[in-house]
């Protein structure tokens, strides 16, 4: 691995405490900037950034704090709803986090009075929650998945409306825009199963092949790719093809922990590594490309998350945030011939 692929963070921005999860909102919310929260041990910050990708007058990154939200209780997953807006009056911030005491909650603000919100208790699930995810067209229900065995949706009145019953830890639930009446659910034990919404039954499983699977996602440009990180491996899929993975390839010396595709685009992936003792390892990988193309760590880094449009990711840590910009040759006769050569034709 070249030693130019090692890099610090692009852009930090301080914080308060330390970070446990950060979410860029991955719908437009009619504002140039891109809405972002991060949930530290007892608050959630919704903020707006800038980069200078995308405004050559801003220096490296700009953050303006919108509101605090006082959680009171560990922030470990949040989720953005669509209904978010900043271009109509009232303007609404909507997201929906879980927490260490097993609960989900719900926060509706329109901004006016920074110190006021709504927030509606969301409970039932018995162990640690590992993720949530809102139906992305209308954002009408939240799907939450837990150590519990379950993975539950909700309505916005924060009344549960299905669960599903799982064969092991729930890791992963992921709804896709282009298709609202299936979801993802990824379990530890190295399954992912599509549930159909309408029959509530699965119609679809894949198989990492190895243990424990801790994170899944699914492509967000290209419905048919699906990819995970299990034991130091990550693993894509094209799901036309087989259950079984169309690649795999060895990732972090210890365990993973986080898979998360770009939403700009679709070659391009992150996965990070367990905290060590110093450093979380974050991988920033091209499908075209044998080796990482580039590395970064961050001091007892937390969450994942890429940029709407940009090809950026952020992770949270002690005191901060970590953005890394990826620069890439994507135009590369090379590159895109490889592409091709490790995927199917009709991922293309």
């Amino acid at each position: 691995m070249p030693d130019d692929n090692i890099r610090s963070a692009t852009y930090t921005v301080p914080c308060e405490d330390y970070v446990h999860v950060v979410e860029f909102s991955p719908f437009d919310c009619g504002s140039p900037a891109s809405l972002l929260a991060y949930g530290g041990n007892q608050y959630v910050v919704v903020g707006a950034c800038r980069f200078k990708e995308e405004d050559t007058e801003i220096e490296g990154v700009e953050f303006k704090s919108l509101q605090v939200f006082m959680h009171g209780v560990r922030v470990d997953a949040i989720a953005w709803s669509p209904e978010t807006r900043l271009d109509k009056l009232p303007q609404v911030i909507r997201f929906c986090t879980a927490a260490a005491d097993r609960k989900l909650r719900l926060w509706t603000s329109d901004l006016q009075n920074r110190h006021e919100c709504e927030m509606k208790v969301m409970e039932g699930h018995t162990s640690y929650i590992n993720q949530l995810v809102f139906e992305p067209t209308e954002g009408k229900q939240i799907a939450s998945i837990s150590d519990d065995h379950t993975c539950r949706l909700w309505d916005l009145d924060g009344n549960e409306t299905t669960s599903f019953t799982l064969r092991s830890p729930g890791v992963s639930v992921c709804w896709h825009p282009e298709d609202p009446f299936k979801l993802l659910v990824a379990e530890k034990k190295g399954t992912i199963r599509f549930y159909d919404l309408v029959t509530q039954h699965a119609i679809l499983s894949l198989d990492s092949g190895q243990v424990p699977l801790m994170s899944a996602d699914w492509c967000l440009t290209n419905t048919i790719k699906v990819g995970a990180v299990a034991g130091n491996d990550w693993v894509i899929w094209d799901i036309t093809r087989s259950s079984y993975p169309l690649e795999k390839r060895p990732a972090h010396v210890d365990r993973a922990r986080h898979f998360r595709w770009s939403r700009a685009q679709e070659n391009l992936f992150a996965t990070t590594g367990y905290p060590g003792k110093i450093a979380s390892q974050l991988l920033v990988h091209h499908l075209g490309h044998p080796q990482p193309v580039m590395i970064g760590s961050a001091t007892v880094g937390a969450g994942l998350s890429w940029h709407r449009t940009l090809p950026l990711c952020v992770i949270g840590g002690d005191r901060k945030l970590f953005f890394w910009m990826t620069e890439m040759l994507l135009g590369s006769k090379l590159l895109w011939e490889r592409d091709f050569t490790l995927l199917s034709p009709s991922v293309f």
